[in-house]
């Protein structure tokens, strides 16, 4: 995802408490945000199946369907 968006997610993961379901651009997996590393450019992820997970900003985008 580019900066912008990633800045959107990261607002909305934090400062609204939403949870935005991602999908991992790699390897298919989907998952909710619940955090953001700003330095790193990273969103922690809590998969599908309850695993937590963090990726990195290029390599997920927002999802509509699980």
């Amino acid at each position: 995802m580019n900066a912008t968006n990633y800045t959107k997610v990261c607002y909305r993961t934090e400062q609204q408490d939403e949870e935005v379901l991602l999908r991992n651009t790699c390897n298919g997996e989907t998952g909710y945000s619940f955090g953001c590393t700003n330095e790193g450019e990273t969103v922690q992820v809590r998969l599908i199946n309850g695993e937590l997970d963090s990726w990195g900003r290029d390599e997920c985008t927002e999802s509509e369907t699980e």
